[in-house]
């Protein structure tokens, strides 16, 4: 039984590290990225040693998220958790309360304004993870800063007890993962699914991302979804499950 984020993740990269385990669309831009387990945890583990080497976060700090959906926005969380970090899902809602970090967009600069803390990075969500050409005033360049820092994070391990959530929603990791497999549940989909998720239907990380983790399914994560595309994209991408 998985009872934290990281071994979730690490059961997905063990089945099978070279398999999509997320695969990103967005209509609006043509962008497409796929990312392996061995990928994608290649991205969580540059994050984690970011926070923690970089800017000396320790177990149990909280990072702001104030972010769409997004393969960054993955690995930002899924990194937050690999480092013993508790994620405050600020843009789903709650009063601000001070961070130890926080992640943003260009478009929610403005909003991120409210949330008192040191580090602030901020992220384009570009192609091919390009970096911004200009960045706001106070911040750093999450795809910039992050590549500096080593594809295998060694830090202190995660408990089940560990706060995994922070801000408006309060969970550990051994409850995050119960309720995700709970969600996966009510969802539809289980081991082995490859399910295709409207982001704008099911913007909230658990339905995107964590459920699939726990459950064992991979993800077509599309944005600005094309409905013409749909059918022949659901072939394309083998998908089992269609939540849109």
């Amino acid at each position: 039984m998985k009872t934290t984020i990281p071994q979730a993740l690490a059961e997905a990269v063990r089945r099978d590290p070279a398999a999509p385990l997320l695969t990103w669309y967005d209509d609006a831009t043509g962008d497409r990225a796929e990312l392996s387990g061995a990928t994608l945890d290649n991205w969580v583990s540059k994050t984690a040693n970011l926070l923690v080497d970089g800017i000396g976060l320790g177990h149990g700090d909280a990072v702001s998220l104030l972010l769409p959906p997004h393969w960054q926005t993955a690995a930002i969380l899924l990194g937050v958790s690999a480092a013993g970090l508790a994620v405050d899902l600020a843009d789903l809602g709650g009063d601000a309360q001070p961070v130890e970090a926080l992640f943003t967009s260009p478009d929610r600069v403005e909003r991120a304004a409210a949330w008192p803390t040191t580090d602030r990075y901020v992220t384009g969500l570009l192609p091919l993870a390009m970096p911004l050409r200009e960045l706001p005033a106070g911040y750093a360049d999450y795809v910039t800063e992050v590549r500096n820092y080593g594809d295998h994070f060694r830090g202190e391990p995660v408990a089940p007890a560990d706060r995994a959530f922070a801000g408006p929603i309060e969970l550990s990791h051994l409850d995050a993962l119960a309720a995700a497999d709970d969600r996966a549940t009510q969802l539809g989909f289980g081991a082995g699914d490859r399910v295709l998720i409207d982001v704008t239907v099911h913007p909230d990380p658990v339905d995107w991302l964590l459920a699939p983790l726990a459950a064992g399914a991979s993800v077509v994560l599309c944005a600005h979804l094309d409905h013409d595309k749909l059918d022949d994209r659901a072939t394309a991408e083998k998908v089992s499950l269609v939540l849109a």
